[in-house]
Formats: structure tokens, C-alpha cells, sequence
């Protein structure tokens, strides 16, 4: 029988892997958090999947998503990351990553972990939606305008409405699964 999932994969194996396994699942953990707010900020005018085609490769060159790391990188790993082909040479998003890197870790002193403080958004709970087809699907919500003034306002950079959207989407503080993709009451039930 043919799992009926979410438009927006398609036929990609490692779309459809990404779509069933993790995307919507609810993230608490500081480390993957971390590391979906990287992927997103790199994404920003590119699609997901070429993101989700270089993971590895972001993995590898930005030790392993490890923010304390990150937050120190000299200028020689910040040029030696610009010659990197694996990854999106960005020079804006690259400095976007080491401040950001520094900002995540002021917000982890200021609330006791990020976790703790994205979630308090929703207050710990994922908001369930059920919207029927993709085209329902908003691309920013009041909501992730409001998250994206509050980041912006802690000196993060390329964290603009679409983009914490979309992050919300990714960890699971919203479940935008379509209600015929059969993850959209696997997702609820895991918030149940």
C-alpha cells in the first residue's frame, strides 16, 4: 500500500526519508536545535532540498553543529569555510552562523537552555493544524513574526518570519503535515 504523504517531497528518497523520520517531530534537545536553526538560515532563497543534499557536508564543516565551537571560529576557519564547496559559500550567512552561534548560547545563559525558550512560544506544546491540502500551508504566521522580532532583537541574523516558519515547521513546534499524509496523526499522536 502507498504511504500518502505530504505534496512537497515528491518521489526524492532522501526528501521522503527526511519527510517520514524527522521533519514535524518535536525537537527539545539544544544540540539539533541548533543545528535545524543553521540549516535554516543557510536555506533562506534556496530550496530545503539542496540544504537537506549538503547536511553532511554542513555537518562536517561546522564541527558537528557544535555552537561552542562555532562561536569561536577565527577568521582563518571563517575563510577557510568560503573556500569549502560542500557548503553554501555564503559570506553573510557564514558570519550569520558564528553570531548566531554566540547569540544561542546568551539565550541558553538568559532561560537555562534554547529549548526553553523557543518552546515557551507555544507554550511546550506543538500546535496542532489541519490544513487539508499544501496550498493552505502559510509560508509566516503572527506567530513566527513575533519569534523572528524577539531573535532579531537578541542580534540574530537571517532569522526573518519565513525562516522561523519554517524552523517551526522542522522541530515539530507546529505539525503542518496535511491531514491525508499519513505522519499527520502519527505526529499528533506523539503529542497526545
Amino acid at each position: 500500500m502507498t504511504k500518502i504523504r505530504c505534496a512537497w517531497c515528491g518521489n526524492d528518497p532522501l526528501y521522503m526519508e527526511y519527510h517520514d523520520i524527522e521533519w514535524g517531530v518535536p525537537v527539545y534537545d539544544d544540540d539539533k536545535l541548533f543545528e535545524f536553526l543553521i540549516l535554516e538560515t543557510f536555506q533562506a532563497g534556496l530550496s530545503w532540498i539542496t540544504i537537506l543534499r549538503k547536511r553532511e557536508n554542513f555537518r562536517k564543516a561546522f564541527d558537528n553543529f557544535d555552537y561552542k565551537k562555532i562561536a569561536n571560529y577565527s577568521e582563518e576557519k571563517f575563510n577557510e569555510l568560503l573556500l569549502d564547496a560542500g557548503i553554501i559559500r555564503n559570506k553573510l550567512k557564514i558570519k550569520a552562523t558564528i553570531s548566531n552561534a554566540v547569540a544561542f548560547m546568551e539565550v541558553q545563559k538568559e532561560f537555562g537552555s534554547f529549548s526553553k525558550y523557543i518552546w515557551k512560544f507555544v507554550n511546550g506544546k506543538p500546535l496542532k493544524n489541519t490544513y487539508k491540502t499544501l496550498n493552505e500551508v502559510p509560508a509566516t504566521t503572527a506567530l513566527s513574526e513575533i519569534i523572528s522580532k524577539d531573535l532579531k532583537k537578541r542580534g540574530f541574523k537571517f532569522v526573518g518570519s519565513t525562516v522561523i516558519y519554517a524552523h517551526m515547521q522542522a522541530t515539530g513546534m507546529v505539525n503542518d503535515h496535511v491531514t491525508t499524509c499519513f505522519r499527520h496523526k502519527e505526529i499528533d499522536d506523539l503529542n497526545s
